[in-house]
């Protein structure tokens, strides 16, 4: 028999079953808040994964679009590869359970989240992120749990908890924030320039929640829980860490590790690891865990020297930002260009204009979005990073990066109205030594701009890094980390924002939660760097949005038709649009309210295009001065086309003043002529005249 336990949460209903399904796995928590329902699964490994030094944990997130109602799209009526939103989603359920993790954990664990059914009211993910934290709190998988998950909107001024999707799509914030029991572990954003203020005021909003729902599976796991199963510890052995100080002293992995170049210090660490290879060759037992011993060696030596001394590895105050270079135009002949520089991470983004029919389809589980306007793709290729390796195209990293500088940026783009294009950013990784996606996110900012898009604001973003003590006060937060400070630290808080307010926060942390003043402290440092890279840096290379797109770039002109005039224009089975195109070149979209964009290169082409456009849509009435040509000649008069599918007749006895005998005495098929309407006739249709036509 199994067991359900509920509770109400932002207004609805928070309910969960245990041991109904899936009880094979470790832990299931078969998920219902309101109608979405969310089977999360946790399995481990009985062993540990022979040969590696992290801690193995994959999380997906499957969508199911029966889940919606739908039927998968293409041949194989299958769902195919995990969307952009389920990789996110995946990630934001990764990044705060992984250090509640023990360290010295190597189990494969894998947390599964099957999407069964979705209610617009209560969103899928927050109850996939609940699901996975209760499915492994209940699990015999150690775990120093339980966390909690909360979203949080803002709509005029006010939070709203855990907002349905309508909520969700006019909110100011999209705020997404992990707690224990003690502090906040996660946090991720995307905002309309919400101060920093009134951000910090969500997110501990958010962990007030927290508190409600850790209390509710505190009592799951009172009833339902297993005892931790044991597993074999992979910490390196102390002596062997005692061994290696008699070989290279603190004092000599000090010099090898603290120097700004990464290449120098990666040689210098390659040297004392065959220094330490070669003394422990008849210890099989040692080497097999030597350079996780080398790696853990470094940190000690790094955190101590930045915790006691305030020394950073590359001679940096802990305030102080890497040398910064900007510069646009550096790509010839695409719309826009930009390239960032700061210390050893360097991102080229390349801005693409198209007309609004090339934005993304977007074929998910949320019914309010179909399609997305402005695209932004991050690549890293292994060069970056001194490495060979083959490409396999982007992984989850690369897409949670790019869609974090993406969604840096929605706030301050031209609506679709001000700006009628699709618009794609791609930034290219030429060196990576530590928060590529926040430079990433400046050189995107300065490409649209190179690209002549309207945007209303310069965004930058930066990422603080934090080195913390054996008390909640004993810490030192870094601005602007390079990648060692990231490996070996506690925390990666990335900010995006205006001189108004923050546009995006992503944080990862490695250790059990951040206090409030660490928070804080870290929103306020990001704040004082971001001004900074956008006054020294990035204002002079380009200060705003050029007047004109780039010349190599499509212009669109924009005009509004009466939506009952559609099907006048598209003609049967598309008949006089596509003639109108193929005769122009340009590119025509028409939404279902009757806006009309025309997209070229070519001015005059778009001008004819929009000229035929206006003449379909004009109503015939007398006096009206039409030009067309001569398509059709009968005995009795000739017929005129004035745009792709609009035509006019014109009697023999409206051509000349004079009196003629045939038509073709007068007219040539392919003449273009011009033709003034008479109204209609007495037959009710409307005759036009080429010599009572004043123009002529």
């Amino acid at each position: 028999m199994y067991k359900s336990y509920s509770m109400e949460l932002a207004g609805r209903t928070l309910t969960v079953d245990i041991d109904r399904v899936a009880k094979q796995a470790n832990g299931a928590a078969f998920m219902h808040y309101g109608d979405t329902t969310v089977l999360s699964t946790a399995t481990a490994s009985e062993k540990p994964r022979d040969g590696i030094d992290f801690f193995p944990l994959s999380v997906e997130y499957e969508e199911k679009l029966y889940a919606v109602g739908k039927i998968p799209g293409g041949f194989n009526k299958r769902e195919g590869k995990a969307s952009e939103n389920a990789v996110l989603t995946s990630r934001v359920i990764d990044r705060p359970m992984r250090p509640l993790f023990p360290k010295d954990y190597r189990n494969d664990v894998t947390l599964d989240n099957l999407v069964m059914s979705v209610d617009p009211e209560c969103s899928p993910e927050l109850t996939a992120m609940l699901g996975s934290a209760i499915a492994v709190a209940i699990s015999d998988i150690p775990f120093d749990g339980p966390c909690a998950t909360t979203q949080v909107g803002l709509i005029n001024g006010e939070f709203i908890i855990n907002p349905n999707a309508e909520q969700t799509k006019n909110s100011d914030l999209k705020l997404t924030v992990a707690s224990t029991r003690e502090r906040v572990i996660m946090i991720e954003a995307g905002a309309n320039e919400v101060p920093e203020a009134q951000m910090i005021e969500a997110i501990y909003k958010a962990h007030e929640v927290n508190q409600q729902v850790i209390a509710f599976i505190d009592k799951i796991v009172a009833e339902c829980g297993k005892a931790k199963h044991e597993y074999t510890s992979c910490a390196v052995p102390e002596e062997l860490f005692e061994a290696i100080k008699g070989i290279v002293t603190p004092e000599q992995m000090e010099e090898a590790v603290f120097t700004d170049v990464k290449q120098v210090r990666e040689e210098n660490i390659r040297q004392i690891t065959a220094k330490l290879e070669e003394a422990f060759a008849d210890n099989e037992e040692w080497l097999a865990v030597l350079p996780d011993a080398v790696y853990q060696y470094q940190k000690k030596t790094v955190r101590k020297m930045i915790l006691k001394d305030h020394k950073r590895p590359d001679g940096r105050e802990i305030t102080q930002i890497r040398p910064l270079a900007a510069e646009v135009d550096i790509i010839p002949r695409v719309h826009g260009s930009a390239m960032f520089t700061r210390g050893q991470t360097q991102i080229c983004n390349v801005c693409t204009l198209a007309p609004l029919s090339d934005a993304q389809r977007i074929d998910g589980l949320n019914e309010q979005e179909t399609s997305k306007r402005y695209m932004h793709h991050y690549n890293f290729p292994s060069y970056s990073v001194g490495e060979t390796k083959v490409s396999r195209g982007p992984g989850r990293r690369e897409i949670g990066h790019g869609a974090l500088a993406e969604r840096a940026l929605l706030p301050v783009l031209p609506t679709e109205e001000e700006f009628p294009y699709a618009i794609r950013t791609v930034s290219e990784t030429f060196e990576s030594n530590g928060s590529t996606s926040m430079a990433s996110t400046c050189s995107s900012c300065m490409s649209l701009m190179a690209a002549g898009v309207p945007i209303k604001k310069m965004v930058a973003g930066i990422s603080c890094g934090l080195v913390t003590g054996d008390t909640d006060d004993d810490y030192v937060l870094l601005t602007d980390i390079q990648g060692l400070e990231d490996f070996f630290g506690d925390m990666d808080f990335k900010v995006t924002g205006t001189d108004t307010g923050i546009t995006a926060i992503q944080m990862d942390i490695k250790i059990h939660g951040l206090t409030r003043p660490i928070v804080e402290g870290a929103i306020a440092r990001c704040r004082e760097a971001r001004m900074f890279i956008m006054d020294t840096c990035m204002k002079p290379a380009i200060a705003e949005p050029r007047k004109e797109v780039n010349k190599y770039a499509p212009k669109i002109v924009q005009i509004t038709i009466d939506p009952a005039k559609i099907g006048d224009v598209v003609g049967q089975r598309g008949k006089t649009i596509n003639a109108i195109i193929d005769e122009t070149g340009v590119k025509i979209d028409i939404t279902d309210d009757g806006a009309v964009s025309v997209c070229g290169t070519d001015t005059e082409a778009m001008d004819k295009a929009l000229g035929y456009i206006q003449t379909i849509v004009t109503d015939y009435e007398e006096g009206l001065v039409l030009e067309g040509k001569v398509i059709s000649i009968k005995e009795f008069g000739a017929f005129i086309e004035f745009a792709p599918g609009k035509e006019g007749l014109v009697h023999i006895s409206k051509i000349c003043r004079e009196r003629i005998e045939h038509v073709e005495d007068v007219l040539t098929l392919g003449d273009k002529v011009k033709c003034v309407c008479l109204g209609k006739d007495k037959m009710g249709r409307y005759s036009f005249s080429i010599k009572d036509c004043k123009e002529n």
